[in-house]
């Protein structure tokens, strides 16, 4: 029922000699004998259960091969859950040890306290069945915790240093086109058009707000008990200070319907009965963060651009040889899947 950490990929083990060496004297519970299993699910950062005498930690490091410093920055991320919490945001892990030696592990890497609880991946979890009352519910219950990140005062928490917020939206729409053309490896014609019409309908900013920019189900840690309840959110490698249009136009670039393409389905099981709908999760924002949003279209479009964006990297990745995941060989469709969603919506002119 809970996530479980399970045997690590090949190619991405850790020298768990080399950390209890260098953590021995530094975090409870190294001076014992460690055990090492790695998380499963994700994409980008790697995640690994660490077991220290009786202390239970979570070890985050980029991935093998990447070459993609601002998205695997873990002294940034290490700095974004200290500032969180010292703002009162507590759904949050604690940050335990940042280390900066990569004679350590060839990188950078942090820990940080394991939360148990249930996360949503591409399935069900085992012996779990959801009611659609408990789905609707659990879909509120992530759209407030969205809306209340976006209220956190950035400048007393000290969370404006993380981020420029003057000509955010501009500086993302370019910036995400540019890592689209560094990584191609196939002509997909939905993605190219969506780029050039981003660039052309650039909307001005609503407002600044910190955000997560990766916030789907498969990033939150729900409580055993009640899969309403919201112990924890993870992942925060891409959090920053910017438009919160542009973190919800993510948020719905992930939340698959329905009717959406297979592809898109494994990101989220908000496709399941009982789920908001795009349209529902975008009236249910308003009422929460006091905000009128008149042209949400441009926020999902990005949104999908970039979900594919993040995908192309990976598949690039793979096709490179650099990273030997069988499950990235079925990104190209998830991919192609983004570009026609956000090339739909955008002929519509509607999400």
């Amino acid at each position: 029922m809970l996530d479980q950490p399970t045997h690590t990929r090949a190619g991405e083990e850790l020298d768990s000699i080399k950390l209890q060496d260098y953590l021995r004297d530094k975090v409870p519970g190294f001076a014992q004998e460690i055990s090492i299993k790695q998380f499963p699910g994700g994409y980008s950062n790697l995640t690994y259960s660490i077991q220290a005498g009786n202390h239970e930690y979570v070890l985050r490091r980029p991935p093998f091969g990447a070459n993609i410093k601002s998205a695997h920055d873990m002294e940034r991320e290490f700095t974004v859950l200290t500032k969180l919490q010292e703002a009162g945001f507590s759904k949050v892990p604690d940050a335990v040890h940042l280390c900066l030696d990569e004679s350590v592990m060839g990188v950078k890497f942090y820990l940080m306290t394991l939360v148990k609880g249930v996360i949503l991946r591409n399935r069900l979890p085992k012996d779990i069945s959801i009611s659609e009352k408990t789905f609707k519910s659990l879909s509120k219950a992530t759209i407030d915790q969205l809306a209340q990140l976006h209220q956190i005062d950035t400048h007393s928490s000290g969370l404006d240093a993380l981020g420029k917020p003057n000509g955010y939206v501009q500086r993302q729409v370019e910036g995400w086109i540019k890592r689209y053309s560094n990584s191609q490896t196939d002509d997909i014609t939905s993605m190219n058009e969506v780029a050039a019409w981003m660039q052309k309908n650039i909307p001005a900013s609503s407002r600044t707000s910190f955000i997560h920019n990766d916030f789907k189900y498969d990033n939150l840690v729900l409580n055993p008990n009640d899969l309403t309840d919201i112990i924890a959110i993870l992942d925060w490698e891409m959090a920053t200070v910017g438009d919160p249009l542009m973190d919800l136009g993510t948020t719905l670039a992930y939340w698959a319907e329905a009717s959406d393409p297979d592809a898109l389905k494994p990101f989220n099981l908000t496709w399941m009965p009982g789920n908001f709908t795009r349209k529902e999760v975008v009236e249910y924002y308003q009422q929460q963060s006091g905000t009128l949003i008149d042209n949400i279209v441009f926020y999902y479009a990005f949104g999908a651009f970039k979900v594919g964006v993040i995908c192309q990297q990976i598949y690039y990745r793979y096709k490179q040889g650099l990273t030997k995941d069988p499950r990235f060989a079925s990104l190209i469709y998830v991919i192609k899947a983004c570009g026609e969603n956000a090339r739909r919506a955008i002929e519509r002119n509607t999400i």
